[in-house]
């Protein structure tokens, strides 16, 4: 049976389309302004595409940002597994190993989620400079698993409540322990929740800026510092800082390209019962 086309749903896409051209907008500028030459690059002609293509924008971007872009790669890994495991033990403890004030601690630690980066800047460098941590990446990782540790069990205790509470009592009475439970039982139905968990995080933290610069030495700073630097200065070569932005981005983009569709089905795993 076809569909009718009518005026509604014209109207809808074609504002839609525009919509997505008007937010597509920035990254045209920076591809265009990219692959021009300095001197070409001016207000008046901003738009142009450039007629000489210049590809050594990116060779140089890439060479500039290399380190930079190693330590958010290590900082986004680290700090995306860290706070994604802690955050299933913690949401599988919540929602099925409650204990006497279960609820009110869980409370306390969603409080997490409404704390700004900015209000605990200045603690948290106290606290790494206690520890000798202050100025490289194990400090940085460190602090990132910390902070994200409340919105990953918020998502795994929301998702491991629908799992049937006869599942962990079979195991029980089977004779395994928490953690078998949780290897054997638990964890192999947790693929949905570790997708939106580590994507949500690796983006976060990919694009985290305010505590790279002030929590890390120059030769630690992660990519978002970098471009920083790279656009600094009173004489900017503007091709290298949108070269080296389309350098940043790729990889956030990527993974949603890739993994997107598995990122909204486990934003959706659970929010309907049979």
């Amino acid at each position: 049976m076809k569909s009718k086309v009518t005026f509604g749903s014209v109207f809808l896409y074609g504002t839609l389309g525009l919509l997505s051209l008007f937010f597509l907008m920035p990254a045209y500028m920076a591809v265009v302004t990219a692959l021009k030459l300095p001197l070409n690059i001016d207000l008046p002609t901003a738009w142009e595409f450039p007629t000489v293509i210049n590809w050594s924008s990116f060779s140089d971007a890439i060479k500039l940002l290399k380190p930079n872009f190693i330590n958010s790669l290590i900082l986004t890994v680290c700090a995306t597994a860290g706070s994604t495991i802690l955050g299933s033990l913690n949401g599988y403890v919540f929602s099925k190993w409650k204990f006497k004030g279960s609820e009110v601690v869980f409370t306390l630690f969603l409080f997490g989620m409404f704390i700004p980066y900015q209000v605990i800047l200045i603690p948290l460098f106290q606290t790494l400079r206690a520890m000798n941590l202050y100025g490289g990446l194990p400090g940085l990782i460190l602090a990132h698993i910390v902070y994200g540790l409340p919105i990953t069990t918020l998502i795994f205790r929301n998702f491991y409540s629908q799992i049937p509470t006869a599942l962990i009592e079979s195991g029980r009475l089977d004779g395994a322990g928490f953690f078998s439970i949780y290897t054997r039982i638990v964890f192999p139905l947790s693929i949905p929740g570790f997708v939106v968990t580590s994507l949500w995080q690796f983006t976060q933290i990919w694009n985290e800026f305010l505590w790279g610069i002030c929590l890390t030495r120059h030769s630690e700073n992660p990519i978002t510092v970098g471009l920083a630097q790279l656009a600094g200065g009173q004489a900017v070569s503007w091709n290298l800082p949108m070269a080296g932005s389309i350098m940043a981005a790729v990889p956030v983009l990527c993974i949603y390209i890739f993994l997107g569709r598995y990122f909204i089905r486990g934003l959706l795993a659970g929010s309907v019962k049979e």
